[in-house]
Parts: C-alpha cells; structure tokens; sequence
C-alpha cells in the first residue's frame, strides 16, 4: 500500500498493490495494481522483471474484495508445474490482462473504474521527524543495509537498546531498510532524539547518495547469492560519491541498487543503475530506470568486475554532468541519450541490446 507522492514500497516490485486516492484529505478508494515482479533467472529468457499493470480504480469499501479475489484467480490460473514461472506476473502475460482482470472482477462482484490520477515525485523514507494524526512523533533514522550493530563511534544497537528503555511506541522497520522509532509522546521526544544522536542513529552528515543506495544481504548468508552485495555497497557508494563530486554533482544522486544474484531482493531492477550478481567480484549492470521506480531498467554490460563498472559510471556520469536538461535525473538522460533503450514491454523486449 502505497500513499503518494512518496513511493516507499516500490509498488511495482510486487503482485498486488494498492496506490491511496483521497479527496479533499479524505481516502476514498485505491488504484489496484497487479502483476509487479523482479525475480529473474540468468540465461533464461522465460524470466524477466515486469512493472505492475494498473487495473483500475475501486471504492474504499471494494478493497478487500478486490484483495481476496486477485488471490484466488492467481491461485486457480497461475503455473503450479514451472516454480520459475509461478507468480502473477507469468499468469497475466500467459492468459492476457484483460482476461486475468475480467476475472478478478467476476470473482469480486465489483468493476473496475477508470484509474484516478496519481503521482510519484519522490522514494524511499523520510529522514526526520514527522508527527501523525494522533498528535505523537515518529523519528526515521537511516540503519545502512539495515544492519543494526554496533560500529567504532556509532553504536547502533546499543543506541536502540537505551531508547527502548523508555520508548512507550513501536520500533518499525521499513521496506528500505530503515528504522522509524514510532509512536513518541511528545515530551519524550527531546529524550529519544539526544539519545538517538549520541550513538549515531542521527548523523551529522549523510549524502544523498547513501540515502538512496540498497543491497541485498547476499554472501555469507544468503546461499543464493552470486556476487557480494551487503558488504560491497558501503564502498561501492564511497567510489560513487567520488565519481559524482569529480563531475560537480554532489549534491545529485542515483537510484542505486546491488543484489547478489537475479532473485532481486536489492530490488536493482528498478533502479537507475543496477547491479546483478553473476560471480565472485562480477555483476551485470543495468541502466535506465527512473527515480520514480515506474520504469525497469535495462542491460547496459554483462559479466563485468567492480572496477569496469565504476569505470563505465564515470564516463556516463560526466556525460549526464555535462549534457543533462534542467533537473534530469540520470536514469532519465541515458534513456534520452540513447546509450540504453527503455524497457517498454519486459515480456518482450527487456532482452532486447
């Protein structure tokens, strides 16, 4: 469930989505959107990441019928005979959308109407303190990989075990990775904030670039996993930084994912630039995604090392630097460049060179 602008669950990574239409503040209904997926398998062209299709709009009072109805055509009509090709998304490719969406609505007693304009301008989480409806904070700090240890002068765990102490809320962990220490009573907010301060859960400093950089756990602990991606990206982001102040952007950043292999939890296929583990020290890059997380990017180099890629990167990052329209985000300017060509239809042509 997704409320815009913020897109912080990439909805289009997932089978079944919910995008939150309001009406002068008030929630009415959701866009539905169905058949999202980045799992793929390296050289089997069967496979491929897809971006959700919107089905259309559905009163508040629908949701959970349209919910429960998606479930069961997925459960009648998907692929019980190919693991590779059971999700939702090889279904509708293989039965057709509208059909798959004839059914939904047959099953839910309830028609679609046309889709209620939306926009995303932004992703990830908001860093900071928001305060909710209920009148009590919530604090989202950013946890780098998720990991919460204790590092040399940033003790994280600790950090969160003396704020849980006194914190009468909810600790809760984000679809990026994050931590949002919620629910605070506003006069334990200074309390909380001191202490998240004092063991580095707030940094003095964050770049953009590591704010909008993910792995995947990968090795030693996923048994799945190709290539690093955990213990590779707080590097691979240092080199980023360095190549994007090299070119005058430090203030601008790319959507960056890593994930050791093409399961894709790092969610890299729907970044601007993602890498794909093919083997120790060696990863697919792709390129052209949006900021938005509304377009799956495409191969740009196959089977190539670390230092390829920052090789390649600084090259296209100078040109971005130096050819780019008013505000155009990467992923946008090589896709306008013409150094990839955008994946329109990734049943169909995301293998296309």
């Amino acid at each position: 469930v997704v409320v815009p602008p913020q897109n912080d669950v990439d909805v289009h990574a997932n089978d079944l989505n919910f995008v939150a239409i309001a009406n002068n503040g008030k929630l009415i209904g959701f866009n539905v959107l169905v058949g999202g997926g980045l799992a793929m398998t390296h050289g089997d062209k069967s496979t491929y990441p897809r971006r959700a299709d919107d089905f259309g709009f559905v009163p508040l009072a629908n949701t959970l019928d349209v919910a429960a109805a998606v479930v069961m055509v997925q459960r009648d009509w998907g692929n019980r005979v190919n693991r590779k090709n059971a999700k939702t998304k090889y279904t509708l490719e293989r039965v057709g959308v509208d059909n798959f969406k004839a059914e939904v609505e047959k099953r839910a007693g309830v028609t679609f109407q046309e889709s209620r304009p939306y926009e995303f301008t932004d992703r990830g989480d908001r860093f900071g303190w928001v305060e909710g409806i209920d009148g009590k904070y919530h604090l989202t700090v950013f946890i780098e990989n998720g990991r919460i240890l204790d590092y040399p002068g940033k003790t994280l765990k600790t950090g969160c075990a003396e704020i849980a102490k006194i914190h009468k809320g909810d600790f809760r962990l984000t679809a990026n990775q994050n931590l949002i220490i919620a629910g605070v009573p506003p006069q334990d907010k200074d309390k909380i904030e001191a202490l998240a301060r004092e063991h580095g859960l707030i940094a003095p400093s964050i770049s953009n670039q590591r704010l909008d950089s993910m792995a995947c756990v990968a090795l030693p602990t996923c048994p799945l996993a190709m290539a690093e991606a955990e213990r590779y990206l707080p590097d691979a982001v240092t080199e980023l930084e360095g190549l994007l102040a090299k070119h005058g952007l430090e203030e601008d950043s790319v959507i960056f994912r890593v994930t050791g292999c093409p399961n894709g939890c790092g969610r890299a296929m729907l970044s601007e630039v993602g890498l794909v583990g093919k083997g120790p020290g060696k990863y697919n890059l792709h390129l052209g995604g949006n900021r938005e997380g509304t377009r799956i990017p495409r191969m740009y180099r196959e089977n190539i090392s670390e230092q390829e890629i920052m090789a390649e990167l600084d090259t296209l990052l100078g040109q971005w630097a130096k050819e780019r329209d008013s505000g155009e985000a990467f992923g946008d300017y090589v896709v306008r460049a013409g150094v990839v060509k955008p994946v329109v239809d990734s049943a169909r042509d995301f293998y296309d060179q």
